[in-house]
């Protein structure tokens, strides 16, 4: 399936697994989960035909190491892993997932040690979070080439056009409201 297009489901809670299932969506993420959890969620999503991406960092019980990796792999089977950590996105991308680096922009130095970080492992994917500086997302897709996922703070339709618009194939949103525009 390859990098998301669109607006991507971000799951944080399971009361929300449902419509994202329903969602016309071909992705969703899942941020927020337990380890124990993830085996049948992702079964599920993928009896609905939807890639899975899991952010690593936000399961509740595995370690990030190559072990924690192998496990995923083996037993949950997920499409792509989101990541802050390059030694996760050096695994995926070593076990031919999609991998999607995730940079928090915060001022000008967080940028650059990013973009940094960014050269230096290569990501499939980069989720650049608050989805809300189209410029910074034109400058981000130029001095890369990488595709940027556009997410957090997005709330509404306008944000989601203008993020798509600054050139980001994907916003992810856990926004219930935004996953069918």
């Amino acid at each position: 399936m390859g990098v998301p297009k669109g607006v991507v489901p971000a799951i944080r809670q399971m009361k929300d697994f449902e419509k994202a299932l329903e969602s016309e969506q071909n992705t969703i993420i899942f941020l927020e989960t337990r380890l124990a959890q993830l085996k049948s969620l992702v079964k599920y999503s993928k009896r609905s035909e939807k890639q899975v991406l899991l952010h690593f960092d936000l399961i509740q019980g595995l370690k990030a190491d190559e072990y924690g990796m192998e496990f995923l792999i083996r037993e949950i089977k997920p499409d792509g892993i989101i990541s802050t950590r390059g030694n996760i996105i050096k695994l995926a991308k070593k076990h031919k997932l999609l991998a999607i680096q995730r940079m928090f922009l915060l001022d000008s130095m967080a940028l650059d040690h990013n973009l940094a970080l960014i050269d230096r492992f290569k990501p499939d994917c980069i989720e650049l979070l608050p989805g809300l500086i189209p410029d910074i997302i034109e400058q981000i897709n130029v001095e890369t080439g990488i595709p940027v996922v556009a997410g957090g703070l997005i709330r509404n339709q306008k944000e989601v056009s203008s993020a798509l618009d600054a050139g980001a194939v994907a916003v992810s949103t856990s926004n219930r409201e935004l996953w069918d525009y």
